[in-house]
């Protein structure tokens, strides 16, 4: 009996000392596909108010089942209801206009109530109008001055751009009359350089554009000159044009850190009384930090910022609307960078004051400064992070915000409201519970909705009366019941401590929804270090993550880490990335290690990692930074050398002038560290990240004889549309399948 023991034990010690590939089958991949439909699964996320511009309530949309729902809210009611009989409108539309409309599932947009019986709407290409008392239905013929005019506010003048100089035409009489002279192609009034302003061929002009501010009383424009005279094009070339055979080149004007050949914006005003240019006592600026200016009420000064180059220091301006006199109000340095992602910039209309925040003591707080004087109060204080101004209550002199990390012991990511007195003192806190709300603040302040949640609890949305928080209305609740029959669970928690040994670092884990925990799953880390943003799921609706979830139902342990170097903590914790964005990746090692340790179904001897953009970035550096702990990667669309990138990003958080730092941290002068399977994804036209650096990356990896593999799309921009993102999706889930699960991957499920 003994000797047959032995016998049966060698096959089977012998097979799992192989190593046997796991399996993975066709139903799988048709689980994963299903989660990519995860918010399909779930009604009513949250509600999204559309408010009335008479104040008397809002409109917003919810689901019934299968049946999609238009609901309103009138004040000082505060319950909802349907907002019109959805069957009768769409019986109207379809009867006298030959529509073909779903009254289950309404298509319309742009709804705007004129008032609780009159409805406006967009369906089907056309506008129209309805009367909810009869629902009769007419056309509407919309006229608008069009994207490139201006009109006065008092409507007398329409501005307006022509042969490079900037104009404006009588409303009644149509006489034109010119403002400017000096502009010519490259020098341009009225104008600024687009975020896309993509390039067709050698030649080929930029998309149009006009850059017209009133002032209040109409008898004077705030514009920019765009100078493109010295500014440098980076180029792409297209090959996706069927009718083509020979690429389409592509171009733009985008400056990488560093370069003075960039894309320039001088502030101009103009007197239309007078009809003369005055000159702004201000140089021209990069367009990536070009300042920035609102009239004051009076229209007689303009109150404006503007950063430095490097970001290191910012600038508050008072401008003399009549001279052009510019004078500074406030000047704050920093040692790293004054950070603009949680920046709020907002001057009070009833006073020579204005609300700002800062991170000058180390936590993000409100601030208020006066112009006159120039001094300076804190608003608010304490080791805790304001995140966003919410509504300002001028006449009460209340300031309405949110905060997060205010109450210790609580998870430092959730967000509650809050309000304060002009004058500072005691934090009043206006939600309760420990969840994350989202604030909605209707545009006089009466009301806000209250989209309360966390990723383990439903969303639950209130309307809350501001002035009487007591006051309050269920407008709906989250029904996860469907998502909760597919097996589903919301992701795990942890918080586990930093490399550093002191800081908390928060992590989500994302599991299939067939989870064993007697199984050990190799775990894949979706990755983006910020450090201008976090990735924690704060919300129910953060946890429905179709990227994640379907990649765990192919066998994985998927997580995302907020670890030092990331925002929405203190100016410190952020602060551990600057100038060492490739090192971003260092907690995200460590956590992952803690885990193993602390789960038996976590395997850290097999991780992967994946990242889109500056994701994508951290993907090829973990491969290259760690190579013997990430053992695959997917990065695409990556910034893969910052030196190529567009200008702000990188000289926000990794200095300027351009130093040695740069050169350390380029994914392309580490190639040759390359160990494990990579993937590089780009797309050709990609005029965000450009995918040159991808190509010179690929290039130091073959000069470096590393095995790596390469998708160009190109088709595709910065986002994968489309088939092209299912393809993507499909690649993607694959390399991992085959290359750290270790299992055949299925193409044709």
């Amino acid at each position: 009996m003994k000797n047959l023991f032995y016998f049966l034990f060698i096959p089977l010690t012998s097979c799992l000392l192989l190593g046997q590939s796991p399996q993975i089958s066709a139903e799988d991949y048709r689980r994963a596909e299903e989660f990519l439909k995860i918010r399909d699964k779930v009604e009513n996320i949250q509600v999204n108010p559309i408010w009335y511009e008479d104040g008397l309530g809002f409109h917003f949309e919810s689901k019934n089942g299968d049946r999609k729902e238009y609901k309103k809210v009138n004040f000082p009611d505060m319950e909802p209801a349907l907002a019109f009989d959805h069957k009768r409108l769409a019986t109207v539309l379809n009867e006298e206009f030959d529509l073909e409309l779903d009254d289950q599932n309404l298509a319309l947009f742009n709804l705007k109530f004129a008032n609780k019986d009159e409805l406006s709407f967009l369906t089907s290409g056309q506008n129209y109008t309805a009367n909810l008392q009869n629902y009769t239905v007419k056309k509407d013929t919309v006229e608008s001055s069009g994207p490139f005019e201006s009109t006065s506010p008092d409507g007398k003048w329409i501005a307006f751009t022509k042969e490079y100089n900037l104009f404006i035409r009588d409303a009644k009489t149509g006489e034109e009359i010119q403002l400017s002279t000096e502009g010519h192609k490259n020098y341009e009034y009225g104008s600024y350089y687009g975020w896309g302003d993509v390039m067709i061929g050698e030649d080929g002009g930029r998309p149009k554009r006009l850059s017209v501010r009133w002032s209040p009383d109409s008898k004077k424009i705030l514009s920019s000159i765009c100078d493109l005279r010295k500014a440098e094009k980076m180029y792409m070339l297209d090959w996706s044009m069927d009718h083509l055979y020979r690429p389409r080149l592509l171009s733009y004007y985008r400056g990488s850190p560093g370069d003075e050949t960039v894309v320039k914006n001088k502030p101009v005003l103009f007197d239309i009384d007078k009809k003369e240019e005055i000159q702004v006592d201000m140089a021209p600026r990069p367009h990536f930090a070009s300042a920035s200016f609102s009239w004051r009420p009076d229209s007689k000064y303009l109150i404006g910022r503007a950063y430095k180059r490097g970001y290191k220091e910012i600038q508050f301006y008072y401008v003399n609307a009549g001279t052009g006199e510019v004078k500074s109000v406030y000047h704050e340095k920093s040692p790293t960078s004054v950070n603009n992602a949680f920046y709020e910039f907002y001057p009070l209309e009833n006073s020579e004051q204005l609300i700002f925040t800062s991170e000058k003591t180390g936590w993000n707080h409100f601030y208020i400064l006066d112009l006159t004087t120039s001094s300076v109060n804190p608003l608010t204080k304490g080791d805790f992070p304001v995140n966003n101004l919410i509504y300002v209550d001028e006449q009460r002199k209340y300031l309405y915000f949110t905060a997060t990390g205010v109450e210790k012991d609580r998870n430092v990511y959730l967000q509650h409201l809050y309000r304060v007195k002009f004058g500072g003192g005691i934090m009043e806190k206006l939600t309760s519970g420990n969840v994350h709300h989202d604030i909605r603040f209707s545009p006089d302040g009466q009301y806000f909705v209250d989209n309360a949640s966390t990723i383990y609890e439903p969303t639950t949305s209130l309307l809350i009366k501001t002035s009487d928080l007591n006051k309050k209305s269920t407008l709906q609740k989250t029904d996860p019941s469907d998502l909760e029959a597919t097996g589903w669970t919301a992701p795990q928690t942890e918080i586990i401590k930093a490399a550093d040994g002191v800081s908390d670092i928060y992590v989500a884990i994302w599991k299939p929804s067939n989870f064993d925990p007697s199984k050990s799953y190799p775990l894949i880390d979706y990755s983006y270090t910020g450090p201008f943003t976090f990735r924690f799921p704060r919300t129910f609706s953060h946890a429905l993550s179709p990227t994640n979830q379907s990649l765990a139902e192919l066998g994985f342990i998927v997580v995302t880490i907020d670890g030092r170097g990331s925002a929405g903590r203190s100016k410190a914790f952020r602060d551990v990335s600057y100038k060492r964005l490739g090192y971003g990746l260092v907690d995200h090692v460590y956590a992952i290690k803690e885990l193993g340790k602390k789960y038996n179904w976590i395997d850290a001897d097999r991780v992967g990692i994946f990242g889109h953009s500056a994701g994508g970035y951290d993907a090829a550096r973990g491969m290259l930074l760690f190579p013997d702990f990430y053992k695959v990667a997917v990065s695409s669309s990556a910034d893969h050398d910052h030196r190529m990138e567009k200008a702000w990003w990188p000289e926000m958080y990794m200095g300027w002038p351009v130093d040695t730092a740069y050169h350390n941290q380029s994914n392309i002068t580490n190639a040759a560290k390359l160990k494990g399977k990579l993937l590089l994804v780009h797309g050709a036209i990609d005029e965000n990240v450009n995918a040159s650096a991808t190509f010179k990356l690929s290039e130091a990896l073959v000069k470096a004889d590393k095995d790596f593999d390469l998708l160009i799309f190109p088709s595709q921009r910065h986002g994968y549309r489309g088939l092209h993102g299912k393809y993507f999706t499909k690649k993607r889930w694959n390399y991992f399948v085959e290359h750290l699960l270790g299992a055949e991957p299925i193409w044709d499920y």
